[in-house]
């Protein structure tokens, strides 16, 4: 069992940087491919990007590729998201999940296990 914690959300204006945090409980974080995903408001939630469990390879949805980074210290159990070149288009609750069956990461929520609460992350124009 994994519980997720997402923290560092907030209002930030377009352009700017954010890096949201999620904090993860249990010993075997190091196992867990992990992967964030957000849900814009009356949208379904979609694919941002993923992390292998030892942080090796990491892969993003085109629409954030170039601007946002995932890294993980499995050492402090936390998985981290920076956001760069922050677009209004990027208005959303974000989400961190951790796959539990399988170290392979994946662009599809269905197959994450365990998701954190989501954070709010909202930019302005």
């Amino acid at each position: 069992q994994v519980q997720l914690v997402e923290s560092g959300g907030g209002l930030v204006q377009a352009g700017d940087s954010l890096r949201l945090s999620c904090a993860a409980s249990g010993r075997t974080f190091s196992r867990y491919a992990m992967g964030w995903f957000r849900q814009a408001s009356g949208k379904e939630r979609e694919f941002v990007g993923r992390i292998t469990w030892n942080g090796a390879s990491t892969y993003y949805a085109d629409s954030v590729k170039g601007r946002f980074t995932i890294s993980r210290d499995n050492a402090k159990n936390t998985v981290y998201l920076q956001m760069n070149s922050r677009k209004p288009e990027d208005t959303a609750v974000y989400y961190c999940a951790a796959r539990g069956t399988t170290p392979v990461p994946s662009s599809e929520p269905y197959e994450y296990d365990y998701w954190g609460q989501g954070t709010q992350v909202t930019v302005s124009s």
